[in-house]
Order: structure tokens, then sequence, then C-alpha cells
């Protein structure tokens, strides 16, 4: 803590990474990337972790309490709707952690009570007196949001507020839920609120902006100079529609420009750019190259004009160092002469921590990329150590492959699958390569699997750089991601597409599983 702060001026990171970010189409993650995320999130200083949505299903109940179980310091908070069943439900989940919170919300626009609610105000005040009440009666934490408050009006914001505080609430969030306002407008509703109130001094105001107009950022700063002190946001501004206010964007600019803003949080913040790779990982949404803080080019300069700069002083045109942000300066320190200790080495520096098996084996991969790339960069090492992690018990694992391709005729993928230790082979068409390898692993593995999203990109530059190759595949209502990183594109799609499938696998027989015991 600056000596010059007190605790009025900490600002709480609510962390929604784990609700609001997988609500994102296509950013499912297992329970294992969950709890992955979670330790990170902890280890980083976050303040409460939103683990879920625990009524949702009986995954998301599992995973919020499996996090519940395992957190050391962060409040492990479940969301809940202004719905006695969901807030039981977030009530059982949540009982499991050291610090647990309910997160309890309700509409209050007369949009959405008009269209989504078809409920009167009286009748929203009376949902959030008895809703709050029941959640303050399982647990002493308990939040209460207003959706959609930036376009409901002061004055029955001001009343659902007050009855949220005399039910027993602790923390009062008023989102922008649908990214409408604009900074101005946002400080000026929670000092309305703050002033109209009874009792508004004895919590938490919270803030909770989307992205819509690219004003999340701005907004959830405007709030906290407004009294707001806790700012709820997700690692690389992951969420629904254009996302939401992005932690790391909070954390540097409360940091950097103390000055404007003389506020703090206790995030270390040289975590940062370890967390936002698990994250781009886990859920398949690459970071920008340009994003702030945590993107590839946020250090970087081509410019001569820049590079000219930072060669006479680095804050010339950098107003944080990389390294405060978790970033090394040196990556090009690897190659095929480097042994086992100083992979090791390496791989604890990136923030890595393998078990026996799994350093093998990652070290055998480093190996022959090293063999067939001149220069390994970090890009290239956590590339390989998280596809290594993401595939640790695949039934269907690739064996053999060779793609003929014809300009303006037909590509035929030969391949050879290990299904469940028994080799299948096939030879299959498509109108090009990738969708010859994808029809050939679809007539090995007997389904069709339809194919939401797949993409491409290169790990560090370069001819000889490795691809990133990223799929989502939905099956039976269900949508899951795989990733692999090879040198060679069309190897690194066809391991990406059996990543996300085996996923498929995995879900599907823990359906049934669970089927069975019910």
């Amino acid at each position: 803590m600056n000596p010059q702060t007190s605790d009025k001026d900490r600002v709480y990171i609510f962390d929604t990474t784990l609700r609001d970010g997988e609500q994102s189409p296509g950013a499912t993650m297992t329970l294992d990337e969950k709890l992955q995320i979670a330790e990170q999130l902890d280890d980083m200083g976050v303040d409460i972790i939103e683990a879920g949505f625990p009524i949702a299903s009986n995954g998301d109940f599992d995973a919020v309490v499996a996090i519940a179980k395992r957190a050391k310091n962060s409040v492990i908070a479940g969301l809940a709707r202004a719905i006695t069943a969901d807030i039981d439900r977030a009530g059982e989940a949540v009982r499991h952690a050291k610090r647990g919170r309910i997160h309890t919300f309700v509409s209050t626009s007369p949009i959405h009570l008009a269209h989504q609610m078809n409920k009167t105000q009286e009748e929203v005040l009376e949902i959030v007196t008895r809703t709050v009440t029941q959640a303050r009666n399982l647990i002493d934490d308990v939040e209460w949001s207003a959706m959609d408050a930036t376009r409901t009006s002061i004055d029955f914001l001001a009343r659902c507020t007050e009855a949220a505080i005399k039910a027993g609430a602790t923390t009062i969030n008023l989102p922008d839920t649908v990214g409408y306002s604009t900074p101005e407008d946002y400080g000026d509703m929670f000092r309305q609120i703050i002033e109209m109130v009874p009792g508004s001094d004895k919590v938490i105001f919270s803030t909770h902006c989307h992205d819509d107009l690219g004003m999340s950022v701005a907004n959830s700063l405007a709030g906290v100079k407004a009294g707001a002190r806790q700012v709820e946001c997700t690692i690389n501004g992951l969420g629904e529609r254009a996302g939401n206010a992005a932690l790391e964007e909070i954390v540097m600019a409360i940091r950097t420009r103390h000055d404007a803003m003389p506020y703090f949080t206790e995030i270390e913040a040289t975590h940062l750019s370890r967390v936002s790779k698990t994250v781009a990982a886990a859920s398949n949404f690459p970071v920008q190259f340009n994003k702030a803080i945590v993107g590839k080019n946020a250090f970087a300069h081509e410019s001569g004009i820049h590079q000219d700069g930072m060669l006479k002083n680095a804050q010339t045109y950098e107003i944080m160092t990389p390294e405060s942000v978790g970033i090394k300066e040196t990556t090009l320190v690897m190659g095929k002469h480097s042994g086992r200790h100083a992979f090791k080495d390496k791989l604890r520096d990136l923030g890595y921590e393998l078990g026996d098996n799994q350093f093998q084996e990652a070290f055998q991969r480093f190996k022959d990329l090293a063999d067939r790339k001149k220069h390994i960069y970090d890009d290239d090492i956590i590339a390989l150590v998280d596809d290594e992690m993401g595939s640790g018990s695949d039934r269907i694992t690739l064996k053999d492959m060779k793609v003929v391709s014809k300009t303006g005729g037909e590509h035929v993928c030969d391949m050879v699958l290990d299904v469940d230790g028994q080799d299948v082979s096939v030879s299959v068409s498509g109108t090009g390569s990738v969708d010859a390898i994808f029809n050939a692993i679809k007539e090995a593995v007997g389904d069709d699997p339809h194919l939401v999203i797949y993409g491409v990109d290169a790990v560090t530059g370069g001819t000889d750089a490795q691809a990133n190759a990223h799929v989502r595949l939905e099956m039976n209502s269900r949508i899951v991601s795989g990733r692999a990183a090879e040198p060679d594109t069309l190897v690194a799609s066809a391991r990406a597409y059996l990543n996300a499938y085996n996923r498929l696998l995995m879900e599907r027989g823990a359906s049934a599983q669970g089927a069975m015991a019910g």
C-alpha cells in the first residue's frame, strides 16, 4: 500500500472471467481449465472470483464447489437470479469457501420490466427485498445487482438500492449491462445514488461495464472516481457480445496514472501476462496483437523514430515496463543445444511447474521443434507447453497424415488415427487441404460435429514460425474448443480438430456417467 493512501482508496477487483467471460459464444472451459485459471487469479491477488452460475448446470455447480474448496485468499462468488432455487443453489455451492458470496440480480430498467420480466416497479421492489433477505439468511456476504441500471430512472434505482441495503446487501452493483453509458453519465449515476440512498456509506458500490461502445474501462474508472470501490472485470476483456472491462487495463491504469486516480489495488501485476495467456488458451479467444497491456505488440517497437527513442531512453515511448506486467525482455535464449536443466529453468521463468511425465514429453517436443526451427522464442515454448498440457488423456490421436493438393484439382488426405488403441486408416477428399483433413477425421471417427470456428495464427514471426490452430466444434448442443501448435499448419489444424473432438468425447462420457448416477 502506498503510504499516502488509506483503505478508503482501495479498489477491490472482482473477476468474472469464469462466469461472464465463459458466456462468450464458444468460450466454454473444462473443469481443469477453470481450476487452473482460478488458482492463478487467487495467487495474483484478485479479491473476489465469480466462479460461475451454479443453477445453470451441474457442471457449473461442480466448478464453483471445486474452486470454493481450493481458494486460499479470494472470496468465491456464485451468481443467482432473483429466484428462490437459484439463491439456494448458489448458497450451497459457495458454502465450501473460506469466504463465500451470493451475487443476486434483477432487472430494473423500463425496457426489461416490460419486455423481459413483465413486472411492475412495485413487484420488482418486493422481489429485491425478498431475495436479498433469503440470500442474507444463507451467508453474510451478499451482492445485489440492478441489471440494466444505466437505463433505469434514477428515482426507481435509488428505491431498489435502498431496499437491497435494508434487506442486508453488503455490495451494490450498478452495471452498464448493455454498454450504453458514457463516463460522465456513469459517474453521475453513482454520485446521485450514493447521495440519495440512506445507508449507502455502509456498503461497497461496484461497477460492471460492457464494452459495446468501447468505453467499459473508461466507464469503470469514472465509477471509481464517483465513489465505487469495487470493479467487476475479466481477463483480456472476455465476455458476452463485445466483452467486459479488461482487468489488466483497470489495474495498470490505476497504477500508472496514480496522479490522476489516487487509488490502489492488491493485484500483483507481474502475473498479468501469464494469466492472460492461460485464459486465451482455455477460452480459445486469441488476444489481439495491439491489445493494451498484454497484447503481443504492447511493448514492441518497429517505427525507426520509436526505436531510436527506446534505445536512448525507454520512457520515451513506454509508460510502463514490460517486466511490470510479467513480460520478460529476453526471449531468444533457447535452441537445440539447450539441455533439460535450462529448459526447466525457462519453464519456471515462464510460470510453469510440470510433473515428471509432462516435463519429459514437453522437453522432447521442444527438442523436435528446435531441430526444425532455428530460433525458439518464449511464445514458442508457451504454445508448445500449453498444447502438451491440453492433450493429456486423448482417446483419438494422429499417427500419420499425407495431404495432396493440386491447383484447380482435388485435395486428398490420407490419414491414420489411433482410435481407442486401434489404427483406423482413411483416404478422403475435400474442397481444400484443411477441408480434406477435417473430412478425414469425421470419416474415421464416424461423427459429424458442426465446425463453428477455425483459425490459425503464427506464434512468432518468420516462415518457420509455429502455427497456432484453434477449432470450435458443436455437437448435441455442446460447444468445445481445441488448439494445437506445430510448425506445419496442416498438422496443427488436424491436431486442433482432434483436441476439440476429444473434449466432446470427454463431455459426452461425463454426461452419460451423470445420467447413470441419477
